[in-house]
């Protein structure tokens, strides 16, 4: 009969034992184990868009850093919204792991009157993972070259012209509304379940303009042209891409990227991926595909993030505002 001495540790023996000399609940053992199994990194888009980018590199690289599968799960939608929905009534034990964006946690509340989660309450904010400005492309056979051939047209044929975002309330579509009141021009906003099959349908010319955040791959593969960029300065990777503000349209759009767990997640779990997530972001690899994508790296603590979520909720609600976005 095997001994106690020489049985094989269940979740930590020794750790479980001086958790229940301590009066500890047993299942805090466990954490020290963390993570033991597959885990679930959920896109609230559809595949193909610059979350679902994000999401892809990353899971590569945490599966490799913490030794267990790290599965990307799509679940698009309303905005982001249903797959949002769906994250939060997920267990809080750091296996299913949610990459947030500006969209569903900042610019929602104030697009929807019935989101179904609430951006502060329902969640554990975890790192800060970077931003990208949006870009305005259009078709590579569009007879449009420049932002003043855009607002020209649509001012010569108001609601004639189109624009295609990743759904209501996403970067895409706020940046298609700030268009309209900055350029002062009428475009009919087309929403898809996700940026990838947006995309799609303006390679294809069903749509006219998108002002996206994950076009660089067809920009690179001669399949859009870029027109602005909505940012401060230009980009790196589009050095010879105008500003908005500089094409004559002062307007700045940009999305960010998080990690998040659902609410009351545990402190331990929430650290070590705060850690694990900071060490990526510095990797040369990863830095060098988010970059290939316009992406600012950004990282830091879990009380930095914290803070920024919540300031950037207050912030958004003057940005829909101002927008003309209706509430729906």
């Amino acid at each position: 009969m095997q001994t106690l001495r020489n049985a094989k540790p269940f979740f930590g023996f020794r750790p479980l034992l001086l958790c229940l000399a301590l009066g500890v609940l047993p299942c805090t053992a466990a954490l020290a184990d963390y993570p033991d199994k597959p885990i679930k990194l959920m896109v609230p888009w559809a595949p193909g868009g610059a979350t679902d980018q994000i999401g892809r590199t990353l899971a590569q690289s945490l599966s490799q850093s913490l030794g267990v599968p790290v599965v990307v799960e799509n679940k698009g939608g309303a905005g982001g919204n249903i797959g949002t929905q769906a994250f939060v009534k997920e267990k809080a034990d750091g296996y299913t792991l949610l990459l947030a964006t500006s969209s569903t946690n900042a610019a929602g509340p104030h697009l929807y009157a019935k989101q179904g989660f609430d951006p502060i309450k329902d969640f554990t904010p975890v790192v800060l993972l970077c931003s990208i400005p949006n870009v305005m492309v259009v078709p590579i056979k569009s007879t449009w070259n420049t932002m003043k051939d855009i607002v020209d047209a649509a001012r010569s044929s108001p609601g004639k012209y189109t624009y295609g975002s990743a759904g209501i309330g996403g970067s895409q579509h706020l940046a298609g509304a700030q268009l309209r009141t900055a350029a002062s021009i009428d475009i009919r906003h087309v929403p898809y379940k996700g940026s990838g099959p947006a995309a799609q349908d303006l390679m294809a010319g069903h749509i006219d303009m998108m002002i996206d955040t994950g076009s660089l791959g067809s920009i690179k593969g001669g399949l859009l042209r870029p027109i602005a960029v909505a940012s401060e300065k230009r980009l790196l990777v589009l050095p010879n891409v105008p500003t908005f503000k500089e094409a004559g349209v002062p307007m700045v759009a940009s999305a960010w990227y998080g990690l998040m767990l659902p609410a009351n997640a545990p402190a331990e779990v929430v650290n070590r991926l705060n850690k694990e997530f900071n060490l990526l972001l510095q990797k040369p690899d990863v830095r060098s595909k988010l970059q290939d994508m316009g992406a600012e790296i950004a990282g830091g603590s879990v009380q930095e993030f914290t803070k920024y979520s919540v300031s950037e909720i207050k912030r958004y609600e003057a940005i829909v505002k101002d927008s003309g976005a209706p509430k729906e």
